[in-house]
C-alpha cells in the first residue's frame, strides 16, 4: 500500500459503496461482506499511515499529483491530504469503530431495516468516507464537501428508522443545514481575504499580510466556530442530538454516537491550530470586553452541568447516553480552549477515549433492547443474572465514563482537570467533578437495578408509539454482537494502560504550538 495509504483510507469505503450500488441491490447477501472488506482495507491503510507518521513525521499526500507552488505564499494549487500524529489517531478511531459496528450490524440491519439493506450499507460506507476525508483533508472547501457527504448520509441513516426517527432526522436536517451554511460563509470570507483554500496557506497569508484584525477574518472565525458547534451539538445548540440518536436504528446510533461529535471537535481544533492559529483563537476579543477563550470555557462548564443534569432525569437508556454525550462534548471543547498544552492534550486524548466509551455503551444498550424489547433503564431489571457477560462489558464502559482507573476515562479527565487548574478555570474543574459524580449516580443506579431485581410497578415502556417501540428480537446474544462489544470494552482498559504512550504522541504534535503561560 505504501505511499497510497492515505487516499486508500477514503477510497476504500467510497468504492465499497459504489460496488454495493451496482451489485448489492440485486444480491443482498453481498452487502455486508463488501462493507466489511472495504472497512478492513481502510483500517489497514490507516494503520500503515499511522506507522509512517510515527516513524517519519507528518505525512503529505498530493491529490492527482499536483505540486505545491510557492509554499506559504498563497499560490498553492490542488488538494492535499495531511496527516500528523493527532489526525492519524482520529483516523484510527474512525476506521476501528466503523469496522466493529459493521460486524455488530449483521443481525441488527436485517431485523430493523430488512427491505433497505443495500441502501443502508451504501449510506454507512459513504458516512465513513466522509468522516475520514474531513479528518485528513487540508483544504477548507474540500472539508465542506466531505462535511455535506457525511451530513446527508447521517440524515438518511437516521430516517430509515421509525416515524419518530423521520421527525428527528428532519430536525437534524434543519440544524445541520444552518451549520453547513455558516461554515461555507466562513470559508467564503476567508477566500475573499486570502485568495487560497489550503489551510496552511490561509494561515500564512493572514500572518504575512497582518489580517488578524480584519473584520472579515473575525466574522469568518465566528461563523466557522458556530458551524462546528452546531454539528457537534455543543449546548445550547444540542437540540437535534438526543432524539436523533435515540430513535435511529441501533447500528446508526452505534456508529454516529462515537464518531460524529468527536470528528467535529477535531475539526474545531484543526481550525484553531491550522487556519487561525492558537494565538489568534485564544486572544481574539472581536470587540468584546472579555477574553474569548474564557467565554468558551465558561460555556463548556455550563454544557457539562446541563448535559449531566438532563441525563440524570432520563428513563430511556439511549436518551440518557445521548445527554451524557452532550456533557462529554463540553469536556473536550473546554479542554481545547483552556489555552494550555495540558488541556489541549486532555481534549485530544478524550476524543479517542470517549469514542470507545460511547461505542461500548451503545453496543451494550443495543444488545439489551434486542433481548428485552424495553428501552427503559427499568428494563435492565435483573440483567446481571440473565446476561452476565454483556453486563460485565457495560460495567467497564460505565466505569470508564465515570472516570475510574485503570480505564481510559480516568486519565483523560486527569489531564483535563490538570489543565483547568493550570489555567485557573476552577468552574471548569468543578463542572468536571460534578459530572463524574452524576455519572456515578446514574450508572450505580443502573447496577443496582440490574443486580438486585425488583418487582416493576410500571411495566409499560416509556415509548407508546407502536412504530417506534422496540421489540425483543433475540433469544441469545450472537457472536457478531458480543465480539465487538468486548473488543471495545478491552480497548477502554488498553487505552488507559498505555495512556503515557498515547499522550506522548499527542504531545509531540502539540509541541510546536504556542500556548498561554500558566495562570498566576
Amino acid at each position: 500500500m505504501g505511499e497510497q495509504a492515505p487516499i486508500a483510507i477514503v477510497l476504500a469505503p467510497l468504492f465499497g459503496a459504489l460496488l454495493i450500488a451496482f451489485v448489492g441491490i440485486r444480491f443482498k447477501a453481498l452487502c455486508l461482506p463488501v462493507t466489511l472488506g472495504a472497512l478492513t482495507v481502510s483500517l489497514a491503510a490507516t494503520i500503515e499511515t499511522f506507522r509512517t507518521v510515527l516513524s517519519e513525521g507528518e505525512f503529505i499526500y498530493l491529490i492527482s499529483g499536483w505540486e505545491r507552488l510557492g509554499e506559504g505564499k498563497g499560490i498553492s494549487i490542488g488538494i492535499e491530504y495531511r496527516v500528523d500524529a493527532i489526525s492519524a489517531l482520529v483516523l484510527l478511531v474512525i476506521a476501528a469503530v466503523s469496522l466493529l459496528v459493521a460486524v455488530y450490524s449483521r443481525t441488527r440491519v436485517v431485523a430493523e431495516t430488512p427491505d433497505r439493506i443495500p441502501y443502508y450499507y451504501m449510506l454507512y460506507l459513504l458516512l465513513v468516507a466522509g468522516l475520514a476525508g474531513m479528518t485528513i483533508t487540508n483544504d477548507a472547501f474540500n472539508l465542506f464537501v466531505l462535511l455535506e457527504i457525511s451530513s446527508l448520509t447521517s440524515y438518511a441513516l437516521i430516517a430509515v428508522g421509525s416515524r419518530r426517527a423521520v421527525l428527528s432526522a428532519f430536525n437534524y436536517v434543519i440544524m445541520g443545514t444552518i451549520g453547513a451554511s455558516f461554515y461555507l460563509l466562513g470559508v467564503g470570507y476567508l477566500y475573499i481575504k486570502t485568495g487560497v483554500l489550503n489551510m496552511e496557506d490561509i494561515h500564512a497569508v493572514i500572518v504575512a499580510n497582518d489580517l488578524a484584525e480584519s473584520p472579515s477574518i473575525q466574522v469568518a472565525f465566528v461563523l466557522i466556530l458556530m458551524a462546528v458547534w452546531i454539528k457537534m451539538a455543543f449546548f445550547p445548540l444540542h437540540a437535534w442530538l438526543p432524539n436523533a440518536y435515540s430513535y435511529s436504528p441501533t447500528t446508526t446510533g452505534a456508529l454516529m454516537a462515537p464518531l460524529v461529535t468527536k470528528v467535529m471537535i477535531y475539526i474545531m481544533i484543526r481550525m484553531m491550530v491550522t487556519v487561525f492559529g492558537l494565538d489568534y483563537a485564544f486572544r481574539a476579543t472581536l470587540g468584546m470586553p472579555f477574553n474569548w477563550s474564557n467565554l468558551v470555557v465558561s460555556l463548556s462548564s455550563i454544557a457539562i452541568v446541563a448535559g449531566s443534569v438532563m441525563a440524570l432525569s432520563r428513563r430511556d437508556l439511549k436518551k440518557m447516553l445521548s445527554y451524557i454525550i452532550i456533557a462529554e462534548v463540553g469536556y473536550m471543547v473546554g479542554g481545547a480552549w483552556l489555552a494550555n498544552e495540558r488541556g489541549m492534550t486532555g481534549a485530544v486524548y478524550h476524543i479517542v477515549n470517549d469514542a470507545f466509551m460511547t461505542l461500548c455503551l451503545f453496543l451494550a444498550v443495543g444488545v439489551f433492547i434486542a433481548r428485552t424489547g424495553d428501552p427503559r433503564i427499568a428494563g435492565m431489571n435483573g440483567l446481571f443474572k440473565k446476561m452476565p457477560i454483556t453486563m460485565a462489558a457495560f460495567t467497564i464502559g460505565a466505569l470508564s465514563m465515570i472516570g475510574l482507573p485503570p480505564t481510559c476515562g480516568f486519565f483523560s479527565k486527569w489531564y483535563l482537570v490538570g489543565g483547568g487548574i493550570e489555567a485557573g478555570q476552577w468552574h471548569f474543574v468543578g463542572a468536571l467533578l460534578f459530572s463524574s459524580l452524576v455519572n456515578a449516580v446514574i450508572f450505580f443506579r443502573i447496577f443496582e437495578i440490574a443486580y438486585f431485581p425488583k418487582e416493576l410497578s410500571d411495566p409499560a415502556p416509556e415509548c407508546t408509539d407502536p412504530d417506534a417501540a422496540p421489540v425483543a428480537t433475540l433469544q441469545r446474544t450472537p457472536l457478531s454482537m458480543s465480539l465487538p462489544l468486548w473488543i471495545s470494552a478491552i480497548a477502554l482498559i488498553g487505552l488507559g494502560i498505555f495512556n503515557h504512550t498515547i499522550t506522548q504522541w499527542i504531545g509531540s504534535a502539540l509541541g510546536s504550538l504556542k500556548f498561554f503561560p500558566p495562570a498566576g
